[in-house]
């Protein structure tokens, strides 16, 4: 067994698209998720047809983790359950009983116990970060004066001596202007930053409080799915009949 796992594993990189054997760290990751999801189905005895099933299904559910940075966890969920179940009902075209309904239990118990479990971890290996920059523009201020530049290669220490006396003349004015009297854009600019802070601290705590109530409900639903399915009384006398 031992020996045929690289053999295996290399086979799967191969179908899959991935480096082998020098790997990057995402490609090392999804060989890992579809080799366990291999297993699985193989201790499961699922068929040929169930088997490659059940991977097309990590697959698309990996994808729509991927597509976006944001936080997308219960329409993954969402949309994961919705396709699995179309395979244990027979509705042609829209599903097809491929799975029992223990299979189906069975694989959506493997789904949630590893992949749910780590969400946040695919997340963070597969999707960039997501950065926000802010930029403040104030109407009816006048634009910096900007530094004046220093001219190529210039002759002489005479004008250099000239340049740094011109701008402490300017620094000195700008400072007696700011002493002499307050003006009211340093007012309005203080006023606009003090709001602003409020605005962004209501933000954050509107931001974390909605991060924390989807985290309570995908918990409460991951423990109401690892509790053990019992089936109805009904169902258990027709099979004994």
């Amino acid at each position: 067994m031992k020996i045929l796992q690289p053999i295996c594993s290399r086979v799967l990189a191969d179908l899959l698209g991935l480096g082998w054997p020098e790997q990057s760290q995402r490609d090392a990751i999804t060989l890992d998720l579809f080799s366990h999801a291999l297993i699985f189905c193989r201790q499961q005895g699922f068929s040929m047809e169930q088997t490659s099933t059940a991977c097309a299904l990590l697959q698309d559910l990996h994808k729509a983790c991927v597509a976006t940075p944001l936080g997308n966890v219960e329409e993954c969920y969402r949309y994961f359950t919705s396709v699995l179940f179309c395979h244990g009902v027979r509705r042609p075209p829209f599903s097809i009983n491929l799975f029992k309904e223990e299979q189906l239990l069975a694989l959506a118990d493997y789904v949630v116990n590893t992949y749910f479990r780590h969400f946040k971890l695919y997340k963070y290996v597969f999707t960039p970060e997501v950065r926000l920059d802010l930029s403040l523009t104030y109407l009816g201020l006048q634009p910096p004066k900007p530094w004046p530049e220093d001219e190529t290669e210039k002759e002489g220490g005479e004008e250099v001596e000239e340049q740094a006396v011109t701008l402490q003349e300017m620094e000195s004015e700008t400072m007696a202007e700011s002493q002499q009297e307050p003006s009211h854009v340093s007012l309005l600019r203080a006023y606009i930053k003090t709001q602003l802070n409020k605005e962004l601290e209501l933000l954050q705590q509107l931001v974390e409080e909605r991060l924390k109530a989807s985290e309570e409900r995908l918990n409460s639903k991951l423990t109401t799915l690892e509790r053990p399915f019992q089936l109805p009384p009904g169902k258990s006398k027709n099979k004994s009949k």
